[in-house]
């Protein structure tokens, strides 16, 4: 796939999102992906769903970047991490009310998950795959606070206190406990997208954090129309095939013995892939700063815009909502924030920061096989 920057779109920029939904609507037809067996045809099914998901997922990190080469930074960040935002909790709802009764932990299961895989896995392979290029590396220190505060008052909020409220039974809030965390969450998050977007920009922007030389390329408004329209079809396709490719999951899930949490993260490794990428591609590039945007910004959305979202979906239809992490799982990410805060806190990273979280990583995915 060409730069981003590049005056002509790739083939495979559009074409695989076309594609995607294609597949999608042929498999939909015949009655596959609903379930999975692993008969011939299913096989086939699963081979070349695999390919089709994986490039639709890069297109997507394709027309990402030029919408964020016109827009410059934070705003390039953003359209991303909303876009993929806004389709995550699309798809949580949807299961939610697909499936019989409800789930009434999937909300909490799927946000530890993204905080997780964004806060060590994302964030430590960027910060390794940044010290090994270029030894160290510079972020704004102010920028990575506002987004630490933040994500530890949205954390505590909706994933710690409810195992400590009395007034639902369990790890959950009632009604009107949750409609106010709702409200809270909603409201810390728009603060901080006016303070990352207008107060105070240039706390998440390091001059020069380009990766590039010379003057770089600005794509046409003809290029951006086009790229914001096959973004969102992009993302639609990838949310679409990620359920096709959830029920081939489950199948290998049950057949290795595994907990029903494993579906779940590899789900959501799958929704945070286009993210992922440009945030490892950004620091490859020298441009930390902007791939910290992208990797701390996901995480914040998800508890922003998906708690509150899930919280009407439930109070609506009167369904339940376990929000409270279990003890092990509180500890993971009690390190997690204080880790985080420790790497954020001088200005510069090298590869044993990065290496620090990728331990970290490894043993939320261990223990969410072995628990």
């Amino acid at each position: 796939m060409q730069h981003p920057s590049s005056a002509e779109m790739p083939w495979s920029a559009w074409a695989f999102p076309l594609v995607g939904l294609l597949f999608f609507a042929l498999a939909s037809f015949a009655g596959l992906g609903g379930s999975f067996s692993p008969s011939p045809v299913g096989i086939a099914f699963a081979l070349a769903l695999v390919p089709i998901l994986f490039g639709t997922v890069f297109s997507a990190v394709h027309h990402a970047e030029v919408i964020a080469h016109r827009t410059g930074e934070p705003y390039g960040t953003l359209v991303l991490t909303v876009a993929v935002t806004i389709i995550e909790v699309a798809l949580i709802t949807s299961v939610m009310l697909s499936e019989e009764g409800g789930s009434p932990t999937l909300a909490r299961d799927t946000v530890f998950a993204v905080v997780m895989i964004v806060c060590n896995g994302l964030v430590g392979l960027c910060i390794l795959m940044g010290g090994l290029r270029y030894r160290e590396q510079s972020f704004r220190v102010t920028g990575a606070n506002a987004y630490l505060v933040v994500l530890i008052v949205l954390a505590a909020l909706t994933l710690v206190l409810p195992n400590y409220t009395v007034a639902a039974q369990g790890p959950a809030f009632s009604a009107s406990q949750l409609a106010f965390v709702s409200a809270v969450t909603l409201a810390l998050y728009g603060v901080f997208l006016y303070i990352q977007t207008v107060r105070h920009r240039d706390y998440f922007v390091v001059l020069g954090d380009e990766g590039t030389t010379g003057v770089p390329h600005v794509p046409s408004t003809r290029a951006v129309v086009l790229s914001t329209v096959f973004l969102l079809i992009a993302l639609t396709a990838v949310v679409l095939l990620a359920k096709k490719f959830a029920a081939v999951v489950e199948v290998g899930r049950s057949a290795i013995g595994a907990l029903p949490a494993v579906t779940g993260v590899i789900v959501a490794l799958l929704i945070l892939l286009p993210e992922g990428v440009a945030a490892v591609q950004a620091a490859r590039q020298n441009a930390l700063q902007k791939a910290l945007n992208l990797a701390l910004g996901s995480s914040l959305a998800t508890i922003g815009l998906t708690v509150p979202a899930v919280a009407v979906v439930t109070i609506a239809l009167g369904k339940g909502l376990a929000l409270g992490l279990s003890p092990k799982d509180t500890a993971l990410l009690a390190i997690t924030l204080l880790v985080s805060t420790l790497t954020f806190g001088t200005g510069r990273t090298n590869v044993l920061y990065g290496f620090v979280h990728l331990v970290m990583f490894a043993t939320f995915l261990f223990l969410v096989f072995v628990p």
